[in-house]
């Protein structure tokens, strides 16, 4: 395994996937050349009020004007073209990083269609991977849904009025400080996956304050609805039933929309998965969060993913999954071996909090994970399963840690 020091050395002092950009270069230069006009075409990063300008070559714009208008039906399938490939490059930059997960299902590249990405195409899985992907594709779905019933210019407006986010990390520090021990996240979670329902008699307000009341120091509340449940009404109802400890967003997040739109239901935090969102998605999806008042808690699961994070400015919680996304078996010493050697001294350099995720169901579980260098944990079925919410904060510490 390459040292720490030398693939942070290599990722500050090389651009990211050079091939990729390269090749959207000699693409962006044949669009031109064929008379597409990038207009209105989002960047990578989705910057809202921001889009790729007109490229003007010379030479090339006396052949424009000459041409004939293209009509209605060519310019969509100008438009589809410029989207299809758009979202090939972004696939290409994030399996440049380690990134597996594609973005959204494979459809095949819009007819008439001849570039470098008809490679492979023939031969591609159009199937999910893993439960993790087959998510990111529902979601992609949904996003665009959403947007489309609710534009980002209307969510700003939202924004303007809303209640001020509370101290996410703040809340992790003062629990810590009070306990000795790692601060909890506790999940509001209904379902998953692996296990389905989890909790029949689900009240999401009622539990957030047993929660509370049990001395939970930030909440997760899950918004997926086909695979957790969850729902965005979820966190909206609990922020409005006057429950103080901070809100964690718990979305499978693709776009900066959902963003600003977990910002107006009432979160204080929100979830960033590296497993699915390449290094300049995450820099600016971090950078909008703190112009929102959010904490963002960057979610990593394997060394790759740890180094990536690390590497990248104004990072203040990292969480450790211990599920393999590919088994979903669950290993907590995936915690110990992250914050081993040079990652232990940098996120101590950095003062990032560490937060242990999954796998933590007795107080020598959660005793692991505090000695490898963590100082909060999130945790969702050991105790949202319990009939006594209470007791199952108290069986998980092995003491009372309540207020």
């Amino acid at each position: 395994m390459r040292s720490l020091k030398h693939s942070q050395t290599q990722s500050i002092a090389q651009p990211p996937c050079c091939f990729s950009i390269a090749k959207m270069l000699v693409l962006v230069f044949l669009i031109a050349i064929a008379g597409i006009s990038f207009q209105s075409v989002p960047s990578f990063n989705h910057r809202p009020n921001f889009f790729i300008r007109r490229f003007n070559f010379p030479g090339i714009r006396a052949q424009q004007s000459e041409a004939k208008p293209p009509k209605r039906g060519e310019e969509a399938d100008a438009l589809k073209l410029k989207e299809w490939v758009i979202g090939m490059l972004q696939n290409e930059v994030a399996a440049s990083q380690g990134i597996r997960i594609r973005r959204r299902q494979p459809t095949g590249p819009p007819s008439h269609y001849v570039g470098p990405f008809e490679i492979g195409l023939e031969n591609e899985d159009k199937t999910p991977r893993n439960t993790l992907e087959e998510i990111i594709w529902q979601k992609d779905v949904e996003v665009s849904q959403m947007k489309e019933k609710k534009p980002l210019a209307s969510l700003e407006k939202f924004i303007e009025n809303a209640a001020p986010t509370r101290d996410f990390v703040g809340a992790l520090k003062a629990a810590h400080s009070r306990t000795g021990l790692p601060g909890l996240i506790a999940e509001v979670k209904k379902a998953s996956p692996t296990r389905g329902i989890l909790r029949e008699d689900f009240d999401p307000v009622e539990i957030a304050r047993a929660y509370q009341k049990g001395g939970a120091a930030c909440l997760s509340v899950l918004t997926d609805e086909k695979f957790f449940k969850g729902s965005f009404e979820n966190l909206e109802a609990i922020r409005s039933a006057g429950v103080k400890c901070p809100l964690l967003c718990k979305e499978f997040v693709i776009d900066a929309w959902q963003i600003y739109y977990a910002r107006i239901k009432g979160a204080d935090a929100i979830l960033l998965i590296a497993a699915v969102l390449p290094d300049h998605e995450i820099r600016y999806m971090v950078e909008i969060c703190k112009m929102l008042g959010l904490a963002a808690l960057v979610e990593v699961h394997d060394e790759r993913e740890m180094d990536r994070v690390l590497g990248i400015e104004g990072i203040e919680l990292i969480g450790i999954n211990n599920r393999n996304l590919k088994t979903f078996e669950l290993d907590i010493s995936n915690t110990k071996k992250l914050l081993e050697g040079e990652r232990g001294e940098m996120v101590r350099q950095k003062d990032i909090i560490v937060v242990g995720e999954s796998g933590l169901f007795t107080p020598d579980h959660v005793a692991y994970v505090q000695e490898a260098g963590v100082k909060a944990v999130l945790v969702g079925e050991s105790i949202v399963t319990q009939r006594d919410l209470g007791k199952g904060i108290t069986r998980l510490f092995g003491k009372d840690i309540s207020l």
